[in-house]
């Protein structure tokens, strides 16, 4: 079973069900991957959103990355990549696969700058998060490449078009124009 956990600080808009928004985003970005059997898994999967601020997200960057700046999204996985596939085998069938944040004033100015919804473009970061959590990553062209595949497909099976469509394949340093 597969449980989206979702915390959003006061800037994030309260029309939107960020809850919601959450869940189908990272159910989306499972489905491309061979990890996809988390999503029906017996045992009990958690993942974690905050949708926090750039000053939370700076000090969470400068902690963790040595990088005093915000950026739009950072991950934090609880497990190995390579354990990924044996969840099921959890002693307490409880297991905490990752953290995912948020943060509002960096992404609602780049959703602006490519004019689009701040939902599609939170969901697109929450794609790519979950991602990192499943041991994805863009350090070099080839990663960036089949990355960039996985985001691609699962925004299209949510209605939202390609964030990469104006760029060249395997750009790597994959949205946030802070080079984060």
């Amino acid at each position: 079973m597969l449980e989206v956990l979702t915390e959003a600080s006061p800037d994030w808009a309260e029309k939107t069900d960020w809850n919601a928004l959450a869940d189908r985003a990272v159910r989306a970005a499972l489905a491309q991957t061979s990890q996809s059997v988390i999503i029906d898994s017996d045992a009990c999967v958690e993942l974690s959103i905050r949708l926090a601020d750039d000053a939370e997200v700076q000090q969470l960057n400068a902690s963790f990355r040595g990088k005093d700046k915000p950026t739009n999204v950072l991950s934090f996985p609880m497990i190995q990549s390579d354990l990924i596939e044996s969840i099921e085998n959890s002693d307490d069938g409880e297991v905490l696969l990752g953290d995912i944040i948020l943060a509002y004033q960096t992404c609602a100015r780049e959703a602006l700058e490519r004019a689009v919804s701040l939902e599609n473009h939170a969901t697109h970061l929450i794609v790519h998060g979950t991602l990192h959590l499943l041991g994805h990553d863009h350090e070099n062209d080839a990663e960036a490449e089949a990355m960039e595949r996985l985001e691609i497909r699962a925004l299209e099976t949510l209605g939202i078009d390609d964030p990469y469509g104006d760029r060249e394949p395997g750009m790597t340093g994959p949205i946030d124009e802070t080079g984060n």
